[in-house]
């Protein structure tokens, strides 16, 4: 599976839609994330990369209060809906279904006081659907940055992922954190981005695995989520009623050293489960950084070994095809695995010699094979560039 959205190709789909030529055409990417996984609206720290994948958006204003939408994957044709007419309970969730996603980010932009109007909107993507790699995030930094340039609002790349943040809670219903966002808008091509979610200052971490012989294999298993669903917000208010029982702002507040007897004090089995993962991933996070800038990438593999068993045992959002993933994948010598994005479904990534990944890649498709699972989707994970205007 490659990238191979073609802008030329997005610019003459526009014209067929809407007869005429765009304004300009942009990009955003989807993410995987390295590490540091339901850490983020937990005030904690991340370690995304943008892959090359990406949603790409021809676009042209208009003047008229009115919002155009298509996507190359949605059978609905052109989606119209009037800007004065944008509203979460008529619109949003699952009532607008993927128009939701724009449509929210142009109500956060002009709810936030920003002159944003309409546009007629072409979108193609190939950032799978479901698979924990961010579709809907690259949806909404494709359409906040293209409206950003087509009314001059000035906004930086960090504000756009937090008004995309604020579109996914508000208007969309699913109170995500601002990860995804900031790596589809912030993610610089041959890094990951160290990002603290409290404060959003971040650090571009060279990440050149080819460099070094290495290769990371992102492993999708076709098991879909839908985070709207519940089970997503459940864990975010555990996770808020366990930094209230410890009195803390958030989990990020509780200092690893103190875990065991931070622990002592919660009662409920599953919200105590919820609490060590973060606590714990954020101290991941920490080591990989360290491993990082020390130029010992190959042992951060069992720290992401960790990670998974904290998301599977103690967050419980694996499933048992990322759980085969990671088993199969290590026991054929990868370097490392883990589930990486929300959950219940999506996609792991395996950290694994370059010369051992295609071996690695037909073990664990023998290994679901074996299981009677769907055949995954397996590509190798490059760090790409952010969102950015291409025309």
């Amino acid at each position: 599976m490659s990238a191979s959205i073609d802008a030329g190709a997005t610019a003459a789909a526009f014209r067929q839609l809407y007869g005429g030529e765009p304004d300009g055409v942009w990009a955003a990417p989807g993410r995987v994330n390295l590490i540091g996984e339901h850490t983020d609206y937990n005030d904690g720290f991340v370690m995304p990369l943008a892959l090359p994948h990406s949603t790409v958006a021809a676009a042209r204003r208009r003047d008229d209060g009115v919002l155009r939408i298509h996507s190359g994957d949605a059978p609905t044709g052109v989606v119209e809906l009037r800007i004065a007419d944008l509203d979460p309970v008529t619109v949003g969730g699952d009532r607008g279904g993927w128009a939701a996603y724009p449509a929210g980010v142009l109500w956060a932009l002009r709810r936030g006081g920003l002159d944003a109007g309409g546009a007629d909107i072409h979108y193609d993507s190939d950032v799978p659907t479901g698979a924990g790699l961010s579709s809907s995030a690259a949806l909404e930094v494709s359409t906040a940055l293209l409206l950003n340039d087509l009314y001059g609002l000035g906004q930086s790349a960090q504000q756009l992922a937090s008004w995309c943040q604020k579109a996914e809670n508000d208007f969309v219903g699913v109170p995500s954190g601002i990860m995804d966002q900031t790596a589809s808008a912030c993610c610089t091509e041959g890094h990951a981005l160290y990002l603290d979610t409290r404060d959003l200052t971040a650090r571009q971490v060279p990440f050149d695995l080819a460099a070094e012989g290495l290769s990371l294999l992102v492993v999708d298993t076709q098991v879909k989520h839908a985070l709207g669903d519940g089970e997503y917000a459940k864990r975010r208010a555990g996770c808020e009623e366990g930094a209230r029982i410890l009195g803390v702002r958030a989990l990020r507040d509780v200092p690893f050293g103190s875990l065991p007897s931070a622990l002592a004090r919660i009662d409920d089995p599953v919200i105590r489960g919820l609490v060590r993962h973060v606590v714990t991933e954020d101290r991941r996070v920490e080591e990989v950084i360290t491993l990082l800038d020390a130029g010992r990438t190959r042992e951060i593999g069992p720290v992401l070994v960790a990670g998974h068993e904290s998301l599977r045992d103690d967050f419980t959002v694996s499933c048992p095809e990322l759980d085969l993933v990671v088993s199969s994948a290590v026991a054929a010598g990868a370097l490392g695995a883990r589930m990486t994005g929300g959950g219940f479904g999506g996609s792991a990534i395996v950290l694994a010699e370059a010369s051992e990944a295609d071996a690695i890649r037909v073990a664990v498709e023998k290994a679901f094979a074996s299981a009677s699972y769907r055949a995954p989707r397996t590509f190798a994970a490059v760090p790409g560039p952010g969102a950015r205007r291409l025309r």
